[in-house]
């Protein structure tokens, strides 16, 4: 294997959800990003973390594994548990949907990581789980802001 991987698996307690953030930034730190493109892989984490943990396992326990390697310029995290899975991707996947309105979910996590990262794959087989796929580009260029 000559790409930089990594692997974390941990459970799917909220108060992991920040750790799983700082993890992946050190890892991605490697190419040398922007605070905003840091930023942005943040936040994208955040939200698969958080969807593992309230809708895949909803709340219950369970195994969230992170696996992240970085090949020439791009970045690749996917977040993967084996939660209860999405019946209807297609939906879930709609802008302010959520299955949790009870919760007070916005509905916007795959929205958000649409946004902050330049490629979204989510795979999701019902009572199986979901896997998170999201690739970032980092700007290698000398002349970063």
């Amino acid at each position: 294997m000559d790409k930089n991987y990594m692997r974390l698996e941990f459970s799917s307690k909220s108060n992991n959800e920040s750790f799983a953030r700082v993890v992946v930034a050190a890892f991605a730190s490697q190419l040398d990003p922007t605070l905003e493109e840091l930023s942005d892989i943040k936040t994208a984490v955040s939200e698969a973390v958080t969807n593992a943990i309230i809708h895949g396992y909803e709340l219950g326990q369970g195994i969230i594994i992170i696996e992240a390697k970085i090949e020439n310029d791009t970045v690749e995290i996917q977040i993967i548990d084996n939660g209860k899975g999405i019946a209807d991707l297609e939906q879930a996947m709609e802008p302010f949907y959520t299955s949790k309105p009870d919760l007070e979910r916005s509905g916007m996590g795959f929205t958000v990581m649409e946004t902050f990262m330049d490629e979204l794959i989510v795979e999701s087989t019902k009572d199986i789980g979901t896997k998170v796929i999201m690739r970032k580009k980092i700007d290698r260029s000398i002349d970063k802001e």
